[in-house]
Protein backbone atom coordinates (compact mmCIF):
# COMPACT_ATOMS: atom_id res chain seq x y z
CA UNK A 1 0.00 0.00 0.00
CA UNK A 2 1.26 3.15 -1.16
CA UNK A 3 1.36 5.59 2.22
CA UNK A 4 -0.02 9.57 1.42
CA UNK A 5 2.42 11.09 4.00
CA UNK A 6 2.85 14.47 4.01
CA UNK A 7 5.69 16.63 2.64
CA UNK A 8 7.83 17.47 5.61
CA UNK A 9 8.59 21.29 6.60
CA UNK A 10 10.90 21.55 9.06
CA UNK A 11 13.49 19.01 10.09
CA UNK A 12 11.75 18.27 13.41
CA UNK A 13 9.38 16.57 11.68
CA UNK A 14 11.93 14.63 9.38
CA UNK A 15 13.49 13.37 12.74
CA UNK A 16 10.08 12.36 13.91
CA UNK A 17 8.60 10.95 11.20
CA UNK A 18 12.00 8.90 10.57
CA UNK A 19 11.41 6.93 14.06
CA UNK A 20 8.01 5.80 13.55
CA UNK A 21 6.99 3.12 11.15
CA UNK A 22 4.76 3.80 7.67
CA UNK A 23 1.90 2.50 8.79
CA UNK A 24 1.72 3.82 12.10
CA UNK A 25 2.35 7.63 10.56
CA UNK A 26 -0.37 6.89 8.02
CA UNK A 27 -3.30 5.99 11.00
CA UNK A 28 -1.79 9.18 12.82
CA UNK A 29 -2.43 11.21 9.89
CA UNK A 30 -6.14 9.95 9.83
CA UNK A 31 -6.52 11.79 13.22
CA UNK A 32 -9.26 14.67 13.37
CA UNK A 33 -9.86 13.82 17.26
CA UNK A 34 -7.80 12.91 19.53
CA UNK A 35 -8.82 11.74 23.71
CA UNK A 36 -6.55 10.86 26.17
CA UNK A 37 -7.15 9.31 29.73
CA UNK A 38 -5.73 11.12 32.12
CA UNK A 39 -4.20 9.51 35.42
CA UNK A 40 -0.77 7.72 34.14
CA UNK A 41 -1.01 9.37 30.68
CA UNK A 42 -1.37 13.34 31.44
CA UNK A 43 0.04 12.56 34.94
CA UNK A 44 2.40 10.01 36.79
CA UNK A 45 -0.73 8.26 37.85
CA UNK A 46 -0.01 9.21 41.44
CA UNK A 47 -2.82 10.99 43.67
CA UNK A 48 -2.45 13.05 46.14
CA UNK A 49 -4.72 13.36 49.30
CA UNK A 50 -5.39 15.65 52.22
CA UNK A 51 -7.41 15.08 54.96
CA UNK A 52 -10.81 16.56 53.08
CA UNK A 53 -9.70 13.89 49.87
CA UNK A 54 -7.81 14.42 46.55
CA UNK A 55 -6.03 17.42 46.60
CA UNK A 56 -3.32 17.64 43.57
CA UNK A 57 -2.25 16.15 40.59
CA UNK A 58 0.71 16.74 38.94
CA UNK A 59 0.64 17.86 35.03
CA UNK A 60 3.48 18.53 32.53
CA UNK A 61 3.72 21.64 30.70
CA UNK A 62 4.98 20.11 27.46
CA UNK A 63 1.89 18.20 27.35
CA UNK A 64 -0.23 21.49 28.06
CA UNK A 65 1.16 23.14 24.97
CA UNK A 66 0.81 19.46 23.14
CA UNK A 67 -2.55 19.54 23.41
CA UNK A 68 -2.64 23.36 22.58
CA UNK A 69 -0.76 22.96 19.30
CA UNK A 70 -3.17 19.70 18.58
CA UNK A 71 -6.27 22.44 18.83
CA UNK A 72 -4.48 25.48 16.87
CA UNK A 73 -3.94 22.78 14.41
CA UNK A 74 -8.01 22.00 13.71
CA UNK A 75 -7.47 18.48 15.80
CA UNK A 76 -9.94 17.92 18.24
CA UNK A 77 -8.52 17.20 21.90
CA UNK A 78 -11.08 15.20 24.27
CA UNK A 79 -10.34 14.28 28.42
CA UNK A 80 -11.73 11.07 29.03
CA UNK A 81 -11.01 10.05 32.82
CA UNK A 82 -12.72 7.34 34.87
CA UNK A 83 -12.21 9.90 37.89
CA UNK A 84 -13.64 12.63 39.06
CA UNK A 85 -12.80 15.96 40.70
CA UNK A 86 -12.29 19.88 39.51
CA UNK A 87 -8.40 19.15 39.04
CA UNK A 88 -9.11 17.83 36.02
CA UNK A 89 -11.90 19.97 35.47
CA UNK A 90 -9.82 23.08 35.69
CA UNK A 91 -7.14 21.82 33.62
CA UNK A 92 -8.78 21.21 30.74
CA UNK A 93 -9.95 24.93 31.62
CA UNK A 94 -6.47 26.53 31.04
CA UNK A 95 -5.85 24.58 28.12
CA UNK A 96 -9.49 25.40 26.51
CA UNK A 97 -10.33 21.93 26.13
CA UNK A 98 -14.15 21.01 26.18
CA UNK A 99 -14.91 18.29 25.31
CA UNK A 100 -13.89 16.52 28.98
CA UNK A 101 -15.94 13.43 30.54
CA UNK A 102 -15.00 12.08 33.97
CA UNK A 103 -16.65 9.61 36.01
CA UNK A 104 -16.21 7.57 32.62
CA UNK A 105 -16.49 3.31 33.10
CA UNK A 106 -17.24 2.44 29.44
CA UNK A 107 -14.84 4.52 27.65
CA UNK A 108 -15.16 2.74 24.38
CA UNK A 109 -18.75 4.03 24.50
CA UNK A 110 -17.39 7.46 25.46
CA UNK A 111 -15.30 7.71 22.58
CA UNK A 112 -17.77 6.41 20.03
CA UNK A 113 -19.82 9.00 21.40
CA UNK A 114 -17.35 11.99 21.06
CA UNK A 115 -17.00 10.78 17.40
CA UNK A 116 -20.58 11.02 16.21
CA UNK A 117 -20.72 14.39 18.17
CA UNK A 118 -17.77 15.57 16.31
CA UNK A 119 -18.93 14.54 12.98
CA UNK A 120 -15.09 11.52 13.04
CA UNK A 121 -15.06 7.97 11.94
CA UNK A 122 -13.41 5.93 14.63
CA UNK A 123 -11.23 5.55 12.40
CA UNK A 124 -10.49 9.57 12.49
CA UNK A 125 -10.12 9.22 16.15
CA UNK A 126 -7.25 8.43 18.22
CA UNK A 127 -6.81 7.56 22.08
CA UNK A 128 -4.60 7.35 24.37
CA UNK A 129 -4.53 5.13 28.22
CA UNK A 130 -2.58 3.28 30.34
CA UNK A 131 -5.12 0.29 31.96
CA UNK A 132 -7.07 -2.03 32.08
CA UNK A 133 -10.21 -0.18 31.39
CA UNK A 134 -8.60 1.78 28.52
CA UNK A 135 -8.93 -1.19 26.65
CA UNK A 136 -11.65 -1.39 24.70
CA UNK A 137 -11.22 2.24 23.12
CA UNK A 138 -7.93 1.26 22.57
CA UNK A 139 -9.19 -1.54 20.32
CA UNK A 140 -11.78 0.60 18.70
CA UNK A 141 -9.91 3.59 17.24
CA UNK A 142 -7.53 4.49 14.06
CA UNK A 143 -5.19 5.47 16.45
CA UNK A 144 -4.47 3.60 19.70
CA UNK A 145 -1.00 5.02 21.95
CA UNK A 146 -0.26 4.16 24.84
CA UNK A 147 3.01 4.44 27.83
CA UNK A 148 5.70 2.71 28.19
CA UNK A 149 4.98 2.58 32.62
CA UNK A 150 1.35 0.73 31.43
CA UNK A 151 0.94 -2.94 32.50
CA UNK A 152 2.20 -5.15 28.54
CA UNK A 153 -1.16 -6.27 27.46
CA UNK A 154 -2.18 -2.68 27.44
CA UNK A 155 0.99 -1.71 25.62
CA UNK A 156 0.41 -4.48 23.05
CA UNK A 157 -2.58 -3.47 21.95
CA UNK A 158 -1.47 0.33 21.23
CA UNK A 159 0.15 1.22 17.33
CA UNK A 160 2.18 3.52 19.11
CA UNK A 161 4.04 3.64 22.44
CA UNK A 162 5.97 6.91 23.74
CA UNK A 163 9.26 6.40 24.73
CA UNK A 164 8.53 9.01 27.98
CA UNK A 165 6.26 7.70 30.84
CA UNK A 166 2.81 9.13 31.28
CA UNK A 167 3.24 12.82 32.71
CA UNK A 168 6.43 13.07 31.78
CA UNK A 169 6.06 14.12 28.27
CA UNK A 170 4.31 10.99 26.64
CA UNK A 171 1.08 13.12 25.84
CA UNK A 172 3.56 16.08 24.43
CA UNK A 173 5.33 12.98 22.21
CA UNK A 174 2.14 12.03 20.74
CA UNK A 175 0.89 15.28 20.01
CA UNK A 176 4.64 16.03 18.00
CA UNK A 177 3.54 12.49 16.35
CA UNK A 178 -0.12 13.35 15.20
CA UNK A 179 1.21 16.88 14.03
CA UNK A 180 4.39 15.67 11.97
CA UNK A 181 2.24 12.76 10.07
CA UNK A 182 0.00 15.69 9.07
CA UNK A 183 2.57 17.91 8.04
CA UNK A 184 1.77 20.67 10.97
CA UNK A 185 4.65 20.74 12.89
CA UNK A 186 6.82 22.67 11.13
CA UNK A 187 4.24 25.89 10.86
CA UNK A 188 4.72 26.27 14.67
CA UNK A 189 8.65 26.77 14.49
CA UNK A 190 7.44 30.39 12.54
CA UNK A 191 8.07 33.31 15.46
CA UNK A 192 4.80 34.73 14.53
CA UNK A 193 3.11 31.46 14.83
CA UNK A 194 4.91 30.70 18.36
CA UNK A 195 3.35 34.46 19.19
CA UNK A 196 0.04 33.21 18.30
CA UNK A 197 0.09 30.24 20.60
CA UNK A 198 0.05 32.16 23.84
CA UNK A 199 1.82 30.56 26.97
CA UNK A 200 3.47 27.51 27.42
CA UNK A 201 0.72 25.79 29.77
Amino acid sequence: MTMNLPHVSHPAEALILARIAPAVLERARQVRLMAFDVDGVLTDGRLWYGEHGEVAKGFNALDGHGLRLMKESGVAVALVTGREGPIVARRAAELGIALVHQGVRDKAAAVAALAQENGCALSEVGYMGDDIIDLAALQRVGFAASVPNAPPYVSQVAHWVSSLPGGSGAVRECCDVILASQGKLGAFFNPAAMRMSGAIQ
